[in-house]
């Protein structure tokens, strides 16, 4: 066989296997065994390697390939990928329908599709030819992460025309590769996925491709931004024409005349989520008519013409088995609902925290009581109320020891406080939660050094105090199980490496009562070197903007005792940084647009993330707080931003997305 016989054959052989793949990936309905699909993708194969100059971008043979990255490249988008404005309830829906009227002088057409709980992407195909994938980051800037978006087998390497577009989606793990990949990680001991989305967000942001290949996700394509491919009229028209390209969308799409349609679709698939095989939180319904979308326009974070409903979290029944009980690093018993599995909003869950002994008596929850459980803003499970109608006589009122479960000690209820506490500072249940809490990523960052590993460390007595860290010695590390050269190499260069973190990092992980990562920041900002802070009296601690008198008591005492320190010293000795790191009062901006405001984070920012965006925020002169006031200037709201969002409206306070955030910080 010559080059030009070998082309014309790989020619017929891709074109071939494009097609399999669509049958199968898109169609779900395969034309061809599987052996023969394998069998011409060998020949196809066999001839590239024969012929090694003629393999392309396109080829079936490219879906996985080349060596692992050192790094994500950035990406700017030609058009940003901006977020969309939320719909909570019924009303959101109605007042985004008046908004729409008004807007367009005429009654609308919607269009309804469901929301994939998956990763925002972005697909750019040249003259037909897949090109580039990336992530939608902060909507102007993404990652390039083409090799790992080639290896979803919906994805098409080549159109079935020669069209230039940027198709945008949503790259989603089903609940059956999910469970898989779990069990799978139970198996060789690792942390499991929380949820699908993590699943589908972490395969994508593998630096080798061949990870996010075995992974097995899917993806949905649901709009475009660089459009060259002719006029069409409407979302509806591009959706179908997407479908003839041969990109994946999602079929359970509907077109309504009115805002009663769009309702009903909302109920229906509130109903029906649970059929698919794949995980939905909410609806997104948009205006059909593309001369109107253009007419509605954009705010500065969202188009006008399109908003997602979010489904309220879902509550489920289940039986409470027992009640276990924890010891925190600060002493509190913590009281956890052990139930019987039950699975909500998409993941099975088994225990419930119950905060404290007031919250259990005043929902009356018993052992062996039939409960109500949701996932509080669909992350952390809850017990909501008590099924009181299905009480047998059998449930058993529980009560609160007296003593501490790990140590034995005498419990005590400190005055305006609701929770017990063990107060033996030996306690080994505290030290090895001080431990968990000092390597935590706001505190030293410590990488490898998770919640298991520190577990695993103090119960073979390797570790018992915090400077018992930097003396681990690489011979007993590697007795340990599922220890490994490379791994403990690994820790010993993080633990290594944590030694020049900045003042606060320290003073948080020390776990000082009452001090937060922020009155950490404050401290080492102020006293800017643990020499003069630990001399510090209560008078002058409470002189700072921001420390309490409780917190400067907490602060004296801490600083007073002796085994603080000979621990101060220790650790000194061992090469740890005491000084701040960051930028002096003196030099943080006053003219910001941040300067003298008072800001709420809530939900979750993907791209720079929470303590990120706090410590930047703070460099240039802002407050940030907890709660949602009359006091509050702005609010940053991220992905799932729950009731602080709500809180903000009702009361007119200027909201933000992630990316007016990144462009301030950035101007």
């Amino acid at each position: 066989m010559n080059a030009e016989q070998a082309k014309e054959k790989l020619d017929a052989l891709k074109e071939e296997l494009n097609q399999y793949n669509y049958e199968y990936h898109v169609l779900d309905r395969p034309s061809v065994s599987d052996y023969e699909y394998d069998t011409k993708m060998k020949e196809l194969k066999e001839i590239e390697e024969q012929f090694p100059e003629l393999i392309t971008a396109d080829s079936p043979s490219q879906r996985v390939g080349g060596e692992p990255l050192e790094a994500f490249q950035k990406v700017n988008h030609v058009i940003p990928m901006l977020s969309l404005a939320n719909a909570f309830n019924e009303q959101d829906l109605r007042d985004f329908d008046r908004r729409v009227r008004e807007g367009v002088g005429e009654e609308p057409t919607y269009v309804c599709e469901l929301k994939i709980d998956g990763l925002a992407v972005s697909l750019l195909y040249e003259n037909g030819q897949f090109v580039r994938g990336a992530t939608r980051g902060d909507g102007t800037t993404g990652e390039d992460i083409t090799n790992n978006l080639k290896t979803i087998r919906s994805i098409p390497l080549k159109l079935s025309k020669e069209e230039t577009m940027e198709v945008r989606g949503e790259a989603f793990m089903p609940h059956k590769s999910f469970v898989k990949l779990n069990e799978a990680k139970e198996e060789n001991g690792e942390e499991p996925f929380a949820n699908p989305r993590n699943a589908a967000a972490g395969s994508l942001r593998q630096l080798d491709p061949k990870i996010a290949a075995s992974r097995n996700l899917d993806i949905f394509l649901y709009s475009v931004g660089l459009w060259e491919a002719g006029e069409l009229e409407s979302h509806s028209e591009r959706l179908e024409y997407l479908k003839e390209l041969g990109l994946k969308t999602n079929p359970e799409w509907r077109k309504c005349s009115s805002i009663e349609d769009v309702i009903q679709f909302v109920e229906d698939w509130m109903e029906k989520r649970p059929q698919l095989s794949y995980e939905i939180d909410g609806i997104v319904i948009k205006v059909d008519r593309l001369d109107h979308q253009e007419q509605l326009g954009f705010t500065a974070k969202s188009p006008r013409w399109a908003i997602a409903y979010k489904f309220p979290a879902e509550e489920v029944i289940t039986k409470l088995v027992d009640i276990e009980l924890s010891v925190g690093r600060t002493g509190v018993i913590t009281p956890t609902a052990i139930l019987e599995p039950v699975k909500v909003a998409g993941t099975t869950v088994q225990r419930a925290s119950l905060h404290n002994e007031d919250l259990i008596r005043e929902k009356d929850i018993r052992i062996h009581d039939t409960v109500v459980i949701k996932k509080a803003g669909d992350i952390i499970p809850e017990v909501v109320r008590v099924v009181t109608d299905q009480r047998t006589g059998k449930e058993e009122p529980f009560q609160m020891p007296t003593e501490c479960p790990a140590c034995g000690s005498e419990l005590i209820r400190l005055e305006e406080e609701v929770a017990l506490r063990c107060i033996n500072p030996n306690c080994p249940a505290q030290l090895k939660e001080g431990l968990i809490h000092f390597v935590s990523r706001n505190a030293m960052n410590i990488d490898g050094l998770g919640e298991k590993v520190v577990e695993q460390l103090f119960e073979e007595k390797l570790i018992h105090t915090i400077a018992d860290l930097y003396k681990l010695n690489r011979e007993d590390l590697l007795k340990l199980e599922r220890m490994g050269e490379k791994s403990v190499d690994n820790l010993l260069n993080a633990i290594e490496a944590s030694k020049q973190n900045s003042l606060e990092r320290l003073l948080f992980g020390l776990g000082i009562r009452y001090v937060g990562s922020k009155a950490a920041k404050t401290l080492a900002e102020q006293f800017e070197h643990m020499d003069r802070l630990k001399t510090a009296t209560a008078a002058e601690l409470v002189a700072i903007n921001e420390i309490g008198d409780k917190m400067a008591e907490s602060i004296e005492r801490y600083f007073s005792e002796e085994k603080v320190q000979t621990l101060l010293t220790e650790l000194s000795e061992l090469g740890l940084n005491m000084e701040y790191k960051g930028p002096k009062r003196s030099e943080q901006s006053t003219d910001s647009v941040f300067s003298g405001k008072t800001i709420v984070l809530t939900g979750k920012l993907e791209t720079l993330g929470r303590s990120e965006a706090k410590e930047r925020i703070e460099a240039l002169g802002g407050k940030i707080t907890g709660s949602v006031s009359k006091k509050t200037d702005l609010v940053i709201a991220g992905e799932d931003a729950g009731s602080k969002y709500d809180k903000a409206k009702d009361l007119g306070i200027e909201i933000w997305d992630e990316q007016q955030l990144i462009q301030a910080l950035e101007g």
